[in-house]
């Protein structure tokens, strides 16, 4: 029989952390008046995949980076910081919501994830 696991839930805990994001995987081959889109339901899932909450809410000045070179135009990196937050409105399904913002860097090379404090 095995140890009953007694240790504690990730997913309660409040945490901000940084990723890049390889978007061009994500677009490649896209039709072009999807690409934006699909970059942004991308992000989202991953965000999903990474902080574990179902509830993703994205910064309006992510959108815009997102969106800067129009719809065809998605970077092929982008770096964002996912914050876990606690959610405080009282009709709410889940504790626990994702807020997505970019973080502006000048070159991706040897970026590795960070927690934030």
């Amino acid at each position: 029989m095995s140890p009953k696991n007694t240790t504690k839930s990730a997913l309660n805990e409040v945490v901000t952390r940084e990723y890049t994001i390889h978007m061009h995987k994500h677009v490649f081959g896209k039709t072009f008046k999807k690409r934006a889109p699909t970059a942004i339901k991308a992000v989202r899932k991953f965000a999903e995949n990474a902080m574990g909450t179902k509830d993703v809410r994205l910064d309006p000045s992510f959108n815009k980076a997102v969106w800067a070179q129009g719809v065809k135009g998605v970077p092929h990196r982008i770096r964002v910081r996912l914050s876990r937050r606690r959610n405080d409105a009282e009709d709410a399904k889940e504790k626990l919501y994702t807020f997505v913002t970019p973080v502006t860097v000048t070159n991706f090379k040897g970026l590795q994830t960070q927690t934030i404090e």
